[in-house]
């Protein structure tokens, strides 16, 4: 079995500027400068590590599991396995082709009516109008969205946009499937359909990456987690142990 993803060493360093603080003397100072010309705060640079070497490898057919909590550095990993963010060190190789869902409504735009963010979309991930003609009726269809495909996006309610983009994601067929939190949004009949279409998929032997909370959502598409925490690898492992790990450490 060859690998589908390959992250080396990765780590990702932001550069945080912020005011400084500054004395009584100091904010009159600036304000009369400020009077007589144009001029900036004082900003010092500090840097944020939101991801500190990380490494694994997932194999093709594969379906790993992000876990952690608020600010653990997933989404930051999930944006650079994307290619949509570069990492400061290391190294991401992803073998096939592949398509991301990391936000409830990215990638829309909003002027524009459902069908033609279809095509919008398709053609990013390299598939032709005459592709998406074929997958059309059934994008429109899982999504649920009927006559109002062609209505703008801006109109839609942030249901409407989590139920088309997923549809557009699962029905483009690529290798690999990278998802931040997708289930997150929508009504419990969808997130079930969702997961049994990613089941399927599964089954065909696309390859998976899914950072989510819902444990029960991890538990039954991946046999495999990972844990994040401040930017670092806890535990690459087994699913229902990595979670019972987890468990024990957020109740602590």
């Amino acid at each position: 079995m060859s690998i589908a993803i390959d992250v080396k060493n990765v780590s990702k360093v932001f550069t945080l500027h912020r005011q400084r603080e500054m004395t009584l003397r100091q904010h009159f100072t600036q304000m009369l400068k400020q009077t007589f010309q144009t001029s900036q705060p004082i900003a010092t640079p500090q840097q944020f590590s939101a991801l500190q070497t990380v490494s694994f490898t997932v194999q093709q057919g594969e379906s790993v599991a992000i876990i952690g909590r608020n600010g653990a550095g997933k989404s930051t990993l999930m944006r650079i396995i994307s290619n949509i963010m570069r990492p400061t060190t290391g190294r991401v190789h992803i073998q096939g082709s592949y398509t991301s869902l990391l936000g409830i409504g990215t990638g829309f735009i909003n002027n524009m009516t459902g069908r033609k963010n279809i095509y919008l979309n398709a053609a990013i991930f390299g598939k032709s109008p005459t592709e998406v003609d074929v997958l059309m009726d059934d994008i429109v269809a899982f999504a649920d969205i009927g006559t109002f495909i062609d209505v703008p996006v801006k109109d839609y309610s942030s249901g409407m946009q989590a139920r088309l983009a997923f549809s557009i994601i699962i029905h483009l067929l690529t290798d690999i499937v990278l998802l931040d939190e997708v289930l997150s949004v929508g009504d419990t009949a969808f997130q079930e359909k969702c997961l049994q279409r990613m089941l399927n998929l599964k089954q065909e032997g696309r390859t998976f990456l899914f950072v989510s909370h819902s444990f029960a959502a991890i538990s039954l598409l991946c046999e495999r987690t990972i844990w994040l925490d401040n930017g670092l690898m806890m535990i690459d492992g087994d699913t229902d142990a990595v979670l019972a790990e987890y468990r024990q450490f957020m109740d602590n």
